[in-house]
């Protein structure tokens, strides 16, 4: 699991890779904390590069969706595709996010 963090035009981009499992999980809400103190600007999540995200990670990302919504930034998952796009459908997590696909 890696998060590679850019700043680009006043916006932030996780370019998300690897596997978020259990015992990965705990880094991965680690390395959003940057994003959650930057919540107020637009935040772009690259799911291009990630395989597989367990229930922890999801709670991650919902977290990090909660907090940008309440400091008025937003959050858009790209390149949702594969293996990401079932977990998201079976949860009903694909309801709770904005994704596009460029």
């Amino acid at each position: 699991m890696n998060i590679e963090i850019k700043e680009q035009n006043g916006s932030y981009i996780g370019i998300l890779s690897g596997w978020i499992d259990t015992n990965a999980a705990s880094q991965f809400l680690e390395e959003l904390k940057p994003l959650e103190e930057n919540a107020d600007k637009n935040i772009v999540l690259d799911c291009g590069a990630l395989e597989y995200i367990c229930s922890l990670g999801l709670r991650g990302l919902l977290k990090l969706k909660k907090t940008s919504a309440a400091k008025g930034g937003s959050l858009v998952l790209t390149k949702v595709g594969g293996e990401i796009q079932k977990i998201l459908t079976m949860t009903g997590f694909i309801k709770l996010f904005e994704i596009r696909q460029a």
